[in-house]
């Protein structure tokens, strides 16, 4: 045996459908197309979500509440996190949030209160809830929002 000899099992390979090439082929005339309508056409495309001019399913869904496009979505980190990770006077900035794991996207960092701190930590941020802000003064660190 060689690869010059080599050929599919038998019943693996199927003589390609010649459509519209006369009566006796059985696919000539409309070459298994139907008659008349747009699918039976050349140049037929159907359009994303066309449901054969039944209402298609996303319009006949309700649409429901408002969508604000100027939305910011944040990243969040609690205060038990930032206590189990840095040790007192460090500074807590989005770089070295991303470096530590405690965030993985792109977006602006928000501080919340879960949780209780009682290490005194310069921490940098986007954003911060009231009692995070308390929580961390009252431990003798300082919070800075960024832009």
């Amino acid at each position: 045996m060689d690869l010059s000899n080599l050929k599919p099992p038998k019943g693996a390979t199927r003589k390609r459908k010649r459509v519209g090439r006369g009566p006796g082929s059985g696919l000539g005339k409309t070459a298994g197309r139907g008659s008349k309508g747009a699918q039976s056409r050349s140049g037929y495309h159907k359009k994303r979500g066309f449901e054969g001019g039944q209402m298609p399913l996303h319009r006949r869904l309700p649409k429901r509440g408002f969508f604000n496009p100027f939305r910011i979505e944040y990243a969040v980190v609690n205060l038990d996190d930032l206590a189990a990770r840095f040790a007192a006077g460090a500074v807590v900035t989005p770089e070295v949030l991303r470096a530590e794991r405690l965030v993985t996207t792109k977006q602006p960092i928000k501080v919340l209160a879960r949780g209780e701190i009682a290490v005194a930590l310069t921490v940098k941020a986007h954003k911060f809830s009231g009692k995070a802000a308390e929580k961390i003064a009252a431990a003798g660190g300082s919070v800075e929002t960024l832009q």
